[in-house]
């Protein structure tokens, strides 16, 4: 039987050792670096992809017109959408300012890859990703976001849908971002 050691260098016997540990006992007397989530967030990027939204317009209108592209648009088949028609009154209830409107619309967070090409593929800005990164949950039903999850919320101004077009009298007005104002005359948009 041979010796492990034999054939090894004094350096590969004495020196190696205790360079290995060289590494543990710089680190071990230097500060802690660990971060305290979650009672201390840290920022996200401006651009980091998190949870989606759907917007609306000033008056509290839908932006999504369901025309289900972000569903074809989505590699993992994570998004459904039924989309339905609005009323065709002129001063009748609408959820949306064009023809249609998202009647049904999920996202499954349980095959979702926050991937942003729905995103891409909105033709009306409806959908967004915001900063939100926080989607776990030990109930699998409860990561299937429903529209009424998704939907952003009503701020001061806004109405909530369905009730008739605000902004203008077609929804040519909404989407060329030309409102009309109170007085009677034509404002670009700002937003």
């Amino acid at each position: 039987m041979s010796n492990p050691q034999e054939g090894k260098t004094l350096k590969e016997q004495l020196w190696d050792p205790v360079a290995g540990f060289g590494v543990t006992f710089r680190t071990m007397f230097k500060k802690v670096v660990t971060e305290q989530y979650p009672f201390e967030k840290q920022p996200t990027a401006p651009r980091f992809h998190g949870r989606h939204q759907l917007n609306r317009w000033p008056d509290g209108l839908e932006k999504c017109i369901g025309c289900e592209l972000c569903a074809w648009a989505c590699p993992a088949d994570a998004i459904y959408v039924e989309g339905g028609s609005n009323s065709d009154a002129p001063d009748g209830e609408r959820f949306s300012p064009g023809e249609r409107y998202g009647r049904v619309y999920q996202i499954n967070y349980l095959r979702c890859i926050l991937c942003g090409l729905c995103i891409e593929a909105c033709p009306t800005r409806a959908l967004t990703m915001t900063n939100e990164y926080e989607l776990a949950d030990d109930n699998r039903a409860d990561l299937i976001y429903e529209k009424s999850d998704l939907l952003a919320p009503l701020l001061p101004g806004m109405e909530q849908p369905p009730h008739p077009m605000r902004l203008g009298d077609f929804e040519g007005d909404y989407y060329r971002g030309t409102f009309k104002a109170a007085g009677g005359s034509s404002e670009e948009a700002t937003s």
